[in-house]
């Protein structure tokens, strides 16, 4: 991925100084499913397979990585597109949830259908052990030097999955909370690793989107730096997901009463 550098001027007591600045690369990405498009996301374009791979996941259309075939990202003056392919028997899904799409605006959630899928019932997450607040505690602190990214331009989210020993395994960043979760559980899909031991942590505040994919992809633990939202708790309640949010180095909030 190419950088991006942007003049900029700082100001200060006496003189003001110019500087050059690496800036957060955000980009259309129009992503397509057995040749219909699906959608189109503001994303930071790297570890794309990893996007598509999760993002398919997200979306209920596959279950495992080897579900999802003929990957090919293509790099656009526009943005960039990624064409992959589902089962058939998923190709009317896939053309449906695409009708509704375009139907869309951009509130986000908006018609009976819509409101029908924030409530839909969600898996029940597996028997889980809860994780060692240590082990929280030591991921928080480790977890800036897994973010090249966002060290050099202070602008982007990270989502990490940390093994059972409270090691930081796997991370992904992006502009997009929700894109950085999905290439996370896309990577892992890709190399044939359960997201339901040890945890996955956010740097973003908790909306009830990150708390079903993390549950949709097998997450048993959720912990995020900023604070869940109402629908979050009880997505999360419903389901039997560990909810443990305003994560520090020394502190955080268990919502699952654990």
């Amino acid at each position: 991925m190419d950088k991006y550098i942007a003049k900029v001027i700082r100001p200060s007591v006496s003189t003001p100084e110019e500087e050059a600045r690496q800036v957060a690369i955000e980009a259309p990405v129009s992503i397509e499913f057995n040749g219909i498009g699906y959608a189109v996301m503001m994303a930071t374009p790297s570890d794309l397979e990893d996007f598509v791979t999760g993002f398919a996941i997200s979306e209920r259309l596959v279950e495992r990585a080897d579900q999802l075939a003929a990957i090919n990202v293509h790099a656009h003056e526009k943005g960039w597109i990624i064409r992959a392919n589902v089962a058939s028997d998923k190709a009317d899904m896939v053309f449906e949830r695409a009708r509704t799409r375009i139907a869309e605006s951009s509130c986000g959630l908006c018609g009976l259908e819509n409101l029908e899928l924030v409530a839909r019932p969600l898996p029940k997450v597996s028997e889980h052990q809860p994780v060692s607040k240590e082990h929280v505690f030591a991921a928080l602190a480790a977890l800036e030097d897994y973010q090249p990214l966002n060290k050099a331009t202070g602008g982007v989210h990270a989502a990490a999955w940390v093994d059972q020993t409270g090691a930081i395994a796997c991370v992904r960043e992006d502009v997009g909370r929700h894109n950085a979760l999905d290439k996370l559980i896309g990577a892992m899909a890709r190399q044939n690793r359960s997201l339901s031991t040890g945890f996955v942590l956010t740097t973003s505040r908790c909306s009830y989107e990150i708390v079903e994919k993390a549950v949709i992809a097998g997450a048993t633990t959720l912990v995020t730096i900023s604070v869940p939202t109402s629908i979050a708790i009880e997505r999360a309640a419903s389901c039997g997901l560990t909810l443990i949010s305003l994560a520090r180095s020394d502190s955080y909030l268990d919502y699952s009463g654990n």
